[in-house]
């Protein structure tokens, strides 16, 4: 199922059949220095219970670029204890991950493409007023992408999350409606 289109970008929910590219791209060293880490590389079976038997409220998806996968993204509410946590009260919140896994499609403005149109279309279709982050503040690939996009650094989560053993600040970054 299509969720939105964007040029040659489209972002389609997640299917079973992708479970061996999410593979591939998660035990490729490039990919994990930033994401899940280096040290805990998916295989098949992590694959599963990671990405098809979780109960959360997450939307998983495969990003497309002219026709071929070339990356993952996901999107959901914020609950409260983690609005809470970040500052926020009564607004509507959504955060995303995302990454791109074929490597010969990073440095080409995809990633740019791909949350700007993310962050245009929970706004509008999900009525978000703000789009939230948390990228590692050593990430500074993707803070640029991201501030590229219209996201502003708004504090320090020192910390924050775990990674490759040791824990890392993050930086939560918003984009305000």
């Amino acid at each position: 199922m299509i969720i939105y289109e964007s040029g040659l970008l489209k972002v389609r929910k997640l299917e079973k059949k992708d479970n061996i590219r999410l593979v591939k791209w998660l035990s490729e060293p490039s990919v994990l220095k930033f994401d899940e880490g280096r040290d805990k590389p998916f295989d098949l079976d992590k694959v599963n219970k990671v990405f098809y038997s979780s109960e959360d409220d997450e939307v998983r998806c495969i990003v497309e670029y002219d026709n071929k996968a070339i990356g993952y993204i996901q999107f959901y509410k914020l609950d409260s204890k983690t609005s809470m946590f970040y500052g926020y009260k009564t607004e509507l919140i959504y955060g995303t991950d995302q990454f791109i896994g074929e490597s010969n499609y990073w440095n080409k403005g995809i990633g740019t493409l791909l949350v700007t149109s993310m962050i245009n279309f929970l706004v509008e279709n999900k009525k978000a007023d703000y789009v939230v982050m948390d990228p590692q503040a050593r990430n500074v690939r993707a803070i640029s992408c991201y501030e590229k996009c219209g996201l502003k650094k708004v504090k320090i989560l020192p910390k924050h999350e775990l990674h490759e053993g040791e824990y890392h600040d993050c930086w939560l970054m918003e984009y305000r409606k």
